[in-house]
């Protein structure tokens, strides 16, 4: 699954996630004012930032562009010569350190449309009160920056979308070209052709896409953790509890973290029963396969026999999934509204202006999205281990390795649900 498009992908992950780390600890630890000695500092404590497309531009953006190409490029150089034997590393290096980079580049725009909208929902408000201070002029220039930022968004959305199916179907090919040099031994292996069409492509398509949100996740923390912090200096207290250190920081933490806790528990059980469906159903279409071709397969009580086992665990997947969607669901509709229950008693007194609840919302949304990534995801997460299950087992027998305990309990309940 990773040997084939990664080179030594336990390294290369591992090297990866260290050598990030020592980044990010550089860059908050002096990197970041290292810049200053070139002319690109910091924002000094205080100065407000550009609203529009200058937010790309600033001397300490400029200064992130090079940072970042500078420790991504030897990244990059070292692992593309320490393993010139894989034919994919170009790919796999050079694409995930583009993609990783996109990726920073649409959360910036989301912290430029964030920067927005206290500007422009104050003169919502002021034009509102008629007080005559507001032109249309004014709220159509603001809607114009709207506009540049959007096109930005959308250039690199499209861009980076062309990128990505590419370099999910070329994941794809090298699994597909793994596992077709060894097809005379693994043709005989239960759903062989089936783990090596289907099972690549979604692997591929589904790991891309969680990695993606993933690493979205975390630089939307590094991004907006910092501007929620600020923005908590505008909020006195928190209902029920009063007054405590940077309210809605505090808050956006502890209603992530309490999201993933209980979508993690009343989920567990999810992941092994997606993989027992597909089991059972492959058998039953084995089976059925088998039969077109041979009139001694296929027989009445055989096929009844094979479909119970795909009803017994269906149905055991439905009442599963019932009291998950009933947490997920209760979940996702109190947060729609957390955000506006902490703000109440800094609304009533007046203590913020109307861009300035809209930016404070955002930038707790963000965060508090970022954090509920497991929230999000679960499902998704559960079709990826389940696809991840069969390619495991599809990959032992390949190997004429021990089939993972998981599938040998399956065995020996003849197929059911154990």
């Amino acid at each position: 699954m990773f040997n084939s498009f990664f080179p030594r992908p336990r390294l290369f992950f591992s090297s990866a996630v260290v050598w990030a780390l020592l980044a990010i600890l550089l860059w908050y630890f002096g990197g970041q004012e290292f810049g200053a000695r070139f002319g690109m500092g910091p924002m000094a404590e205080g100065q407000e930032a550009p609203i529009g497309l200058g937010h790309f531009i600033t001397p300490d953006f400029l200064w992130f562009y090079i940072y970042f190409v500078s420790f991504s490029g030897v990244f990059g150089l070292f692992w593309q010569f320490y393993d010139r034997s894989h034919v994919w590393r170009t790919w796999s290096i050079w694409g995930s350190i583009f993609i990783l980079f996109t990726t920073y580049f649409s959360v910036q725009v989301s912290v430029a449309i964030n920067n927005w909208r206290r500007p422009f929902f104050d003169d919502v408000q002021e034009a509102l009160s008629g007080s005559g201070k507001v032109t249309s002029l004014d709220l159509y220039s603001l809607l114009w920056i709207f506009c540049q930022i959007a096109f930005v968004a959308t250039f690199v959305f499209v861009i980076t979308r062309f990128f990505v199916s590419h370099y999910v179907f070329r994941w794809r090919t090298s699994m597909n070209d793994y596992y077709l040099a060894q097809w005379p031994k693994v043709r005989s292996i239960e759903g062989a052709s089936q783990r090596i069409q289907e099972d690549t492509m979604r692997f591929a398509s589904i790991a891309e896409d969680l990695g993606v949100s993933l690493i979205d996740s975390v630089m939307t923390l590094i991004a907006f953790l910092p501007v929620l912090y600020n923005l908590s200096t505008y909020v006195s207290e928190m209902p029920i509890i009063g007054k405590i250190p940077a309210p809605l920081f505090t808050a956006a933490i502890f209603w992530s973290i309490f999201g993933t806790v209980l979508m993690s528990v009343a989920g567990i059980k999810l992941p092994g029963l997606n993989f027992r469906n597909q089991r059972v159903e492959a058998s039953f279409r084995k089976e059925l396969v088998y039969g077109e071709d041979d009139a001694s397969r296929a027989q009445p009580p055989t096929l009844s026999m094979l479909f119970a086992n795909v009803r017994r665990n269906y149905f055991r997947m439905y009442f599963h999934y019932l009291y998950f969607n009933v947490v997920r669901s209760f979940y996702i509709q109190a947060d729609n509204v957390f955000s506006f229950f902490i703000l109440v008693p800094t609304i009533v007194a007046g203590k913020i202006t109307f861009g300035l609840l809209q930016q404070i919302l955002t930038a707790f949304g963000q965060v508090s999205n970022s954090f509920q990534f497991l929230v999000n995801s679960w499902t998704t997460i559960i079709e990826l281990l389940s696809i991840h299950k069969r390619l495991k087992t599809f990959e032992a027998a390949m190997m004429n390795q021990p089939l993972p305990d998981f599938d040998q309990d399956f065995i020996a309940s003849g197929g059911q649900e154990v």
